[in-house]
């Protein structure tokens, strides 16, 4: 089976594939999250996994406006990975030598208190992921970057520093993105786009009535740009249970008569601690 990954070889996002422990996995590099969307959606791959929020940063935007506005895929399952940071460069630089650090930037937020303590005043450049910024400084004497000993490993660099992440106990959320809503399990999670009809006084309120008299406990939730002016917002929000679950069902069929839209984005089975 083909999964799209956000490449190239070496990022957090190829081990959360391979963690997956899949048989005959074909992985299949793009350049960046929205063309994770468009290769599975032309048929390049049959599913795709992509971060989607970071417990140190917080949500990965790319993944979550892909979802909301620009792909009809739907969430098949979630994947936590732990994530320990590393600092990387070619082989002839040391860490005195480096003089501005590259990678993606939700690594680089992940790592800005270590950066400022222990590299203060060098620039820092973005990359669409932490192996192309492994990439690139392997090649460029200087430059630091920002990512996984796989990478490192993969591409030639050398590791100056290990577990650079600010917080301890740093963990990803992926979720593997494909077509089709999957089967109950029992233990599963469900994550919608929220879109009002108009902006007014308790529409938060209302939406969170409705979980509350359902008794179903939401898990994160979230406001967005809706991309058409200054002020207006939609809102994303997971919360436990099943499309077929009859309280989750019955929130739904009520929030429909309430919004514009209720975009179901994935009822999937939770990932395992």
């Amino acid at each position: 089976m083909r999964y799209a990954f956000l490449g190239p070889s070496g990022t957090f996002s190829e081990e959360a594939l391979f963690s997956m422990d899949l048989p005959e996995v074909e992985p299949v590099e793009c350049a960046n999250i929205p063309d994770v969307f468009v290769t599975v959606e032309g048929g390049s791959a049959e599913a795709g996994i992509v971060p989607i929020e970071n417990s140190i940063e917080g949500s990965v935007n790319a993944t979550l406006d892909a979802l909301a506005f620009d792909s009809d895929l739907h969430i098949q399952q979630e994947v936590v990975l732990d994530v320990h940071h590393a600092l990387i460069a070619g082989p002839a630089t040391g860490i005195r030598d480096v003089k501005a650090v590259v990678s993606h930037p939700q690594a680089t937020a992940q790592c800005r208190r270590w950066l400022a303590d222990h590299l203060p005043g060098r620039a820092i450049e973005a990359a669409n992921s932490t192996a192309e910024a492994v990439l690139r400084a392997v090649e460029e004497p200087g430059l630091g970057a920002i990512g996984t000993e796989l990478a490192a490993k993969l591409h030639g660099g050398a590791v100056l520093k290990r577990d650079i992440e600010d917080y301890r106990g740093n963990q990803t959320r992926f979720v593997v993105v494909g077509r089709g809503i999957r089967p109950r399990t029992g233990r599963d999670k469900t994550s919608l786009a929220l879109f009002l009809r108009q902006d007014k006084p308790g529409a938060l309120l209302m939406i969170l009535s409705e979980f509350a008299y359902g008794q179903i406990n939401l898990t994160k939730i979230q406001s967005r740009p809706t991309k058409k002016g200054l002020g207006e917002y939609m809102f994303f929000v997971d919360l436990e249970g099943h499309l077929e679950d009859e309280r989750v069902a019955l929130a739904l069929e009520c929030l429909r008569l309430k919004l514009r839209e209720v975009k179901v984005l994935g009822s999937y089975p939770k990932a395992g601690r």
